[in-house]
């Protein structure tokens, strides 16, 4: 009963709020509704409509649900030294980490439902129901460890909201070990999502060791800028709180991963370079093209410069602790790792096929419609999940409060 209350108090938190409140969750809706519409073509026509084919048949979904892994990933990056290190400056900062993990879960899963064309096909995933065949399949293990991830963040944000909303001190002997156990987890989800990749032998451009370290790596810098932005829009829009030296171990944690995630790249960049075997084809036609077809090269070529820019910005100290240059560093590491799992990745693994042939892929109107909506979704519900969690940490919506005010009514 204690539990339902706690849902029930927090449903009418999600229903007040103010005019900006009100005209962003209008505006996702807006954009949902159009993106969906979208999709309903692709449901009804099939996958036809998408510009993806038999040459590139992972795309624009693919490379965003890759991209999305990585941000749910690097919730780790603020459980780590809250929960373990007990450093009580990102205490009251983790939980929203947690609750981008979730919505970018819930995200992942929504792109994998588009991208397998009728989503009527996922019950060939569900266990007892369909045959999973785990654990032979990757795309099983797929399935698990971000159900798995999912649940336990979801779990962890509610207990400790539970908790505050009570006012009472959660329970370390509880919460540790599915904190501990969160983090390979966060591990696992990333590394078997670059198995996906580097288990396929006909796929060149993605056979090596290093996919899953670089995966990591470059979660743990794309995840936490877009963390540094969230929340200073919620220390600009609500009563959020958050300490300088906080935001500062934030972006110094990121230098170092930007720096394994520059030092991966470079180390590929030598085997391709060096071995200069047949293979490197794919590689060329990302930084070079391949005769009249460079149209990705202008993309490759943006997301090293960016984040390498980025990686100077946030090694820096002087740049790091100046709130322009720090946005800006956050900025670029977010498009440099989105181009890279968008595009970099996955159309040179892909161009030229087995066949020699190249296909020139763009998303079709379809596919990014779908992906509005699906981004949207998202986006609404970290907001409205936000919105409690500040409302419990920030502005003492607790079960005294409400009591309180009853009495006085």
């Amino acid at each position: 009963m204690n539990f339902l209350r706690f849902i029930k108090e927090s449903f009418k938190i999600i229903l007040k709020g103010n005019k900006y409140y009100y005209s962003w969750i209008g505006f996702l809706l807006v954009l949902i509704i159009w993106g969906a519409t979208g999709y309903i073509e692709q449901f009804n026509e099939g996958l036809i409509v998408t510009n993806m084919r038999d040459p590139i048949s992972w795309a624009f979904y693919i490379g965003n649900f890759t991209f999305l892994v990585g941000v749910a990933a690097a919730a780790i990056m603020l459980v780590i030294p809250a929960y373990i290190y007990n450093w009580k400056p990102l205490k009251e900062v983790v939980i929203f980490g947690e609750l981008l993990a979730v919505s970018s879960l819930i995200m992942c899963m929504l792109f994998v439902t588009v991208d397998i064309g009728n989503p009527l096909r996922i019950w060939h995933m569900l266990p007892f129901v369909g045959k999973i065949n785990f654990p032979d399949s990757l795309l099983a293990w797929d399935f698990f460890v971000l159900n798995i991830y999912f649940f336990l963040n979801l779990g962890i944000v509610a207990y400790l909201l539970y908790t505050l909303f009570y006012k009472k001190e959660y329970n370390r002997k509880v919460l540790l070990p599915f904190v501990l156990f969160s983090i390979p987890m966060a591990i696992a989800i990333h590394s078997v999502t670059a198995f996906l990749y580097n288990g396929l032998a006909a796929r060149p451009f993605w056979n090596t060791a290093l996919l899953a370290p670089r995966f990591l790596a470059s979660a743990f810098c794309s995840g936490p800028a877009v963390l540094l932005i969230l929340f200073q829009l919620l220390k600009k829009f609500t009563n959020f709180e958050i300490k300088d030296e906080a935001i500062w171990k934030i972006a110094e944690l990121m230098a170092y991963a930007m720096f394994l995630n520059l030092f991966f790249f470079g180390s590929e960049v030598f085997k391709e370079i060096y071995s200069d075997t047949e293979h490197m084809v794919h590689f060329k036609y990302l930084y070079q093209g391949i005769g009249e077809n460079n149209d990705i090269v202008f993309y490759g070529w943006v997301s090293v410069i960016i984040s390498f820019i980025a990686f100077l910005l946030f090694l820096i100290p002087k740049t790091r602790k100046n709130i322009v240059t720090l946005n800006l560093g956050a900025l670029l590491i977010y498009f440099g790792v989105y181009i890279e799992k968008g595009i970099a990745l996955l159309i040179p693994g892909f161009t030229p096929d087995v066949l020699g042939q190249i296909y020139v892929y763009r998303p079709s109107m379809t596919e990014i419609r779908t992906s509005v909506a699906i981004f949207s979704i998202g986006f609404l519900i970290f907001t409205l999940l936000t919105k409690v969690a500040v409302a419990i940490i920030f502005e003492d919506f607790s079960i005294d409060s409400i009591q309180r005010r009853k009495r006085l009514d």
